[in-house]
C-alpha cells in the first residue's frame, strides 16, 4: 500500500510560514506524500516572489498562476475563475488523496471548491473563526461547509464549525500552528535582523495594515489615521511590514510607502519578513499595531501588546494583552501611547496555544478513513 497523498496549497507570505512546521511532518513521514502547490502572491513581483523561498526548504508539485489584478474585485473573481480551471486540472493530474487548505483568502476558497468537484476530501485549518471586517468570513464559513476534516485553533471554534452542521468527530481542536512555531523556530538576535534589515531597532513597533475588504474604496480612512498618529511619536521607530494581495492592499501599501519616504530615518517597508525574521523581530520591538490576525494569534506568545485597529479581525478571541480600538486618529494615539508604556509580560495566557499542534494534524492525516470521507451528512444540533 502506498503512501496517503496530501496535497497542501499556499498562496500568501503568512500562511506559509505557519504551514512550514506542519509541512516538515508531512514530507518526512513514512506514510504520508506531501504534494505541495504554490499559487497566488507567491508568484507575484509585487508579493515578493516568495516561491524563491519555498523552492529553497520543499519540492514544489506545481506552481499555479492566478493572481491577475487582485485590487479590484473583477481582479479578485477572475483569479478565482482562473484557480478554479488550474485547480481542477492539478488535481486531476496529481490525483491526490486529501487537499489540506488553511485559512478564507479567495484562492483557498477556489481550490476547495474545486477539490470538492473532483471528488477529493478536504482537510481545514482554522475554521470557525469570526473576522466581521473582512469577507474572509464569508469565505471561511463556506469552506467549513465544503470540508471534511476540520482542525481548529480553540475549542469555541471547534463549537461553531460543529454549530455549522459539521460531524463532531471529524472537528479536532488542535491549536494554532503558527504559536506552535514561536516555540520551535530558532531565532535571530537582534544585532542579526537589525544587520539584515540595515534598520536599527531600538524603540520599534511594528506595523501591518490590511484593507477591510467589507468596506472596499475606504483604505484612506483606515490607514491615514494610523500614520498620522504614528508620526506624533516622534522618537518612535516602525518597521512596516506591507498589505496583503486583497482589494485596497496596493492602496494602503502607496500610502505606508509615502510615509517611509518623509520619515526615512526612522521607518522602513518590507514585502515579506519570512516566518524567523518576522518571530525574531517580534522578539525586538516594543508592539504589534494593525488589523493582523497575527496580531491577536502569535504576538501574545512574546509578551508584547497589539493594538488591534478597526474591525477587520472583529470577533476573533484575543488574549488580555490585545487592546483593540476604532480607526481613529485620537483614539490610536491615546492607546499607542498606553501600550508603549507596558512592559513584557510573557505569563500571558495565549489561548491559541496547544502543545503538539502540527504533529496531532499530521497523526489524524494518516488514521482517519478515506473511504466515505468526501461524504457528509448535516450534524443537527
Amino acid at each position: 500500500m502506498g503512501k496517503r497523498k496530501i496535497a497542501v496549497i499556499t498562496g500568501s507570505r503568512a500562511e506559509f510560514g505557519i504551514l512550514s512546521n506542519l509541512l516538515d511532518k508531512i514530507e518526512i513521514s513514512e506514510y504520508l506524500e506531501l504534494q505541495l502547490l504554490v499559487t497566488g502572491s507567491h508568484l507575484s513581483v509585487t508579493g515578493g516572489l516568495t516561491i524563491s523561498e519555498i523552492s529553497k526548504k520543499f519540492k514544489v508539485s506545481k506552481s499555479i498562476e492566478i493572481l491577475l489584478n487582485s485590487d479590484s474585485r473583477v481582479g479578485i473573481s477572475k483569479a478565482m475563475g482562473l484557480a478554479m480551471i488550474s485547480m481542477s486540472e492539478v488535481y486531476h493530474d496529481l490525483q491526490p488523496d486529501i487537499v489540506l487548505i488553511l485559512g478564507d483568502r479567495f484562492e483557498i476558497h477556489a481550490a476547495a471548491t474545486a477539490a470538492l468537484i473532483m471528488g477529493i476530501p478536504i482537510a481545514h485549518i482554522h475554521g470557525g473563526e469570526l473576522t466581521e471586517g473582512a469577507w474572509d468570513e464569508s469565505l471561511r464559513h463556506s469552506i467549513s461547509k465544503l470540508s471534511s476534516l476540520h482542525f481548529t485553533t480553540t475549542e469555541r471554534y471547534r463549537e461553531r464549525v460543529i454549530q455549522l452542521g459539521e460531524s463532531p468527530d471529524r472537528v479536532f481542536n488542535v491549536g494554532s500552528l503558527g504559536v506552535e512555531n514561536t516555540k520551535k523556530l530558532s531565532l535571530l538576535n537582534k544585532h542579526e535582523l537589525e544587520a539584515i534589515l540595515n534598520f536599527k531597532l531600538d524603540n520599534t513597533v511594528m506595523v501591518t495594515v490590511h484593507s477591510e475588504t467589507n468596506k472596499v474604496g475606504l483604505e484612506s480612512e483606515l490607514i491615514q489615521p494610523v500614520l498620522k498618529a504614528l508620526s506624533s511619536f516622534e522618537d518612535l521607530r516602525i518597521l512596516f511590514t506591507l498589505s496583503n494581495a486583497d482589494v485596497g492592499g496596493h492602496d494602503i501599501n502607496q500610502q505606508i510607502h509615502n510615509f517611509v519616504q518623509e520619515n526615512p530615518d526612522r521607518s522602513i517597508a518590507v514585502e515579506s519578513l519570512g516566518q524567523q525574521k518576522y518571530f525574531s523581530a517580534l522578539k525586538c520591538v516594543k508592539a504589534v499595531v494593525g488589523n493582523s490576525s497575527s496580531g491577536l494569534i502569535e504576538v501574545p506568545s512574546f509578551g508584547i501588546p497589539t493594538l488591534n485597529i478597526g474591525c477587520r479581525q472583529q470577533g476573533r478571541i484575543a488574549a488580555s494583552s490585545v487592546i483593540t480600538c476604532k480607526a481613529e486618529y485620537k483614539i490610536i494615539k491615546e492607546n499607542l501611547a498606553q501600550i508603549l508604556s507596558k512592559p513584557v509580560d510573557l505569563n500571558i495566557h495565549n489561548p491559541y496555544e496547544k502543545h503538539c499542534t502540527a504533529e496531532l494534524i499530521k497523526d489524524i492525516l494518516v488514521e482517519t478513513k478515506l473511504e466515505n470521507l468526501d461524504k457528509k451528512v448535516f450534524y443537527d444540533l
